[in-house]
């Protein structure tokens, strides 16, 4: 691999103990700095006996109490700022659906930070600087439109900010504008494709290469998809606003993990009930360590996601550590009957199925004092136009499929096509009855 494989080559292939050195260096100045103007952070390092100046290790990091959502919205809305407000040049927050937002501030330094890496994982990605990147993420308080925006002018490429939604006017843009590369949840490219299917697009025609895709959990059977119906490589980016948004990490053009920017966030892998720190490649939740943030630097972040880490050196020569493709959320899971269920087990079986489609919705409830759970499910106008005595056959044949992997029985109502809400942002595939959510 040459130099021009990597956006920053020396930073991209440090060794694992350089890296390590570096991380511990940023992170003691980090502590310093945070302990000294956050006044949560320096009564629970001062509760907890330590003093940040004194780290030797990091290891020394596990000695630190968990930063979790309610410590951002019980210090909404600047609390937790480690800068004052004339040095803040831009707020992000979340929508706020129960109780007050999370609030993240960037400093200019920051805002270019967090650039330089989107442009690295672009890169790795396989964008370059005669690309045009089409960004189908919203726009606004949510950080994904602007993230990706930045990054992508960076990196030399043309950037069409033309947000989520006004699906036509999106298909039309890729065609006329020649886009070679998207951005965009993975539901919406499928919306995308549906769409462009419906209008008679010839996707396998067009320029477009390459899908930037998050902001929400997908399986591997949902990329074949993707990949099948827009004939691109579909990447996953993962990120939080709380840690600075899309970029935490990327997978490159191997797919083989996603490259977590070491260089600025040490990430752990804990027991989700316990706390206690796992093993690479144990599957865990995991917790985020920013570095170099300077607005809102955050300590062992709690992001309920799941997910496990391999530490060995990739195929494309990048030696930071990969996640695995988050695996669904810790507060995700089902309990039905006593028995623990995740959403992305069902996808996976609902995905091997031929005839149905990428469009499901997971229905939770209580009848007579006891949990149920049916999963609606699309099919293609071929299977729905079968005689009712084969669809109840395909239908218990799949409910068969998710017995033998949940150990619980899940009824199946099959759905006419284009009749399940589609989405332009994340895709709610749960609705939980039993929590008073309707559909």
């Amino acid at each position: 691999m040459g130099s021009s494989d990597y956006w920053e080559p020396e930073v991209e292939t440090l060794s694992r103990n350089r890296l390590e050195e570096l991380q511990l260096k940023r992170l003691k100045n980090m502590l310093v700095k945070t302990c000294s103007t956050v006044d949560l952070y320096r009564r629970r390092l001062d509760d907890a006996g330590i003093d940040p100046k004194r780290f030797n290790t990091l290891d020394d990091l596990e000695k630190i109490p968990f930063t979790v959502k309610d410590d951002l919205r019980d210090n909404y809305p600047f609390g937790l700022f480690a800068r004052t407000m004339k040095e803040v040049v831009r707020i992000h927050s979340s929508s706020g659906t129960t109780g007050n937002p999370t609030v993240v501030g960037y400093t200019k330094n920051d805002i270019a930070m967090w650039a330089n890496l989107i442009a690295r994982q672009l890169y790795a990605a396989g964008i370059r600087r005669d690309d045009v990147i089409q960004n189908s993420y919203g726009y606004g308080l949510f950080t994904g439109g602007l993230g990706l925006h930045y990054g992508g002018e960076l990196l030399g490429a043309v950037v069409v900010p033309v947000s989520g939604g006004n699906t036509e006017r999106q298909i039309k843009i890729m065609q006329d504008y020649k886009s070679t590369a998207i951005c965009c949840t993975p539901s919406y490219a499928l919306y995308i494709a549906e769409v462009g299917k419906e209008l008679g697009v010839d996707f396998e025609s067009l320029p477009l290469v390459t899908g930037i895709m998050g902001a929400e959990p997908w399986t591997e059977e949902i990329r074949r998809e993707i990949e099948a119906r827009l004939h691109i490589d579909a990447i996953d980016i993962y990120g939080l606003s709380e840690i600075i948004g899309p970029g935490v990490s990327c997978e490159c053009d191997r797919k083989a993990g996603l490259h977590i920017a070491e260089d600025h966030f040490i990430i752990e892998i804990i027991d989700p009930e316990t706390g206690k720190r796992k093993k690479p490649g144990e599957i865990g939740e995991m917790v985020f360590t920013s570095l170099t943030k300077e607005a809102l630097p955050i300590i062992r972040y709690r992001t309920r996601d799941l997910s496990k880490i391999d530490t060995s050196k990739c195929g494309c020569g990048r030696t930071h550590a990969r996640m695995a493709k988050p695996m669904g959320r810790a507060d995700d899971m089902l309990i039905i009957r006593g028995v623990n269920v995740f959403p992305s087990q069902i996808e996976e079986v609902l995905m091997q199925v031929r005839g149905v489609e990428p469009h499901y919705l997971i229905v939770v409830d209580s009848k007579n004092y006891l949990d149920t759970l049916e999963v609606w499910i699309e099919v293609s106008e071929e299977i729905f136009s079968e005689k009712m005595n084969d669809l109840e056959n395909f239908e218990s044949a799949i409910e068969h499929k998710l017995y033998s992997i949940t150990g619980i029985k899940i009824d199946v109502k099959l759905k006419e096509p284009k009749t399940i809400q589609r989405s332009i942002g994340k895709a709610k595939r749960v609705i939980d009855k039993r929590k008073g959510e309707t559909i």
